[in-house]
């Protein structure tokens, strides 16, 4: 699947409630509530750099080999180390907090995040 290109922000669902959930501090909340993020993704093989651009200059991006442990960056700006997979045309990764995957729908860019839960026992 092809996934290079540069996407703009349309819409989100259930952004308040997932955030809150992720334990994200309130100014990160407020400052990405309706932002218009462009995230640009650069595609060579299995080796993909993942940029979001936010208003006003601030950029993050995470650089990554399908298959391998890379070094990356919550939305929240925790560093952590993560093997990004590709699962049925879907680019997947597992965040220290919620699971993330990604993929292209008629053209579009469609990222979906969600909380994991832990049972200890």
């Amino acid at each position: 699947m092809a996934f290079a290109g540069k996407y703009e922000f349309e819409g989100d669902e259930n952004y308040d409630d997932f955030v809150k959930k992720i334990g994200l501090a309130s100014d990160k909340i407020e400052m990405g509530r309706n932002c218009k993020i462009v995230t640009e993704v650069v595609q060579n093989g299995n080796d993909f750099t993942w940029t979001q651009h936010f208003p006003g200059g601030r950029t993050m991006t995470n650089t990554f080999t399908i298959g391998k442990e890379a070094d990356m960056e919550t939305m929240g700006g925790k560093k952590f180390k993560a093997t990004v997979k590709m699962e049925d045309g879907k680019i997947v990764a597992d965040f220290p907090n919620y699971h993330h995957t990604a993929e292209i729908c008629g053209g579009k860019l469609v990222e979906v995040s969600s909380q994991i839960s832990r049972l200890v026992y």
